[in-house]
């Protein structure tokens, strides 16, 4: 099993802890695992690029033009970091727009559950298992999710990850 995972968002949006999810997920399976993360100005709203490298490779960075999976946590970050994925590679966008992509409207979704904007992130987390695009499956995604996150938000977190997870079951976005 290999793969190479971009996350692209902005400063805040949780960029940071869906790579650290998913480098969790991969260490449960006993897949070795490989996390890079750029801040830049994360805290000013600046963007933020962060990569999971699974299986056996020796470096923490995805080349240009080499990732398997992009989750662009904003639809205009696609265009910033949209030349790492490499020409099969998958986008999973957080837009209500359609385009050559799977997309969903993961900030819609959250707020219309009632729930932070912040937990967009894991409308488009679950919404990218429930795709099957990812290395790994909901279930073990679910449990780092429950184990990982503080008490106090572990439910709207699990909720939102559902959401993304049903709205890929019914073919929608």
């Amino acid at each position: 099993m290999r793969q190479q995972i971009i996350v692209s968002g902005v400063g805040g949006q949780g960029a940071v802890t869906l790579t650290r999810w998913l480098g969790e997920a991969a260490m449960a399976l006993g897949v070795p695992v490989l996390t890079s993360e750029t801040h830049g100005m994360a805290q000013r709203g600046g963007t933020v690029i962060s990569m999971v490298k699974v299986g056996g490779y020796h470096g923490p960075l995805v080349p240009w033009g080499a990732a398997d999976v992009g989750l662009f946590l904003r639809e205009d970050n696609l265009a910033v970091h949209g030349g790492y994925l490499k020409a099969a590679g998958v986008a999973v966008v957080n837009t209500p727009n359609p385009g050559p992509y799977l997309g969903i409207d993961a900030l819609g979704i959250a707020l219309g559950l009632g729930l932070k904007p912040v937990t967009a992130n894991l409308v488009l987390l679950g919404y990218a298992a429930g795709q099957g695009v990812l290395f790994c499956g909901a279930e073990v995604l679910g449990e780092v999710i429950r184990t990982h996150t503080p008490a106090r938000f572990v439910e709207d977190s699990l909720k939102a990850f559902g959401a993304g997870m049903a709205a890929a079951r019914e073919g929608g976005g």
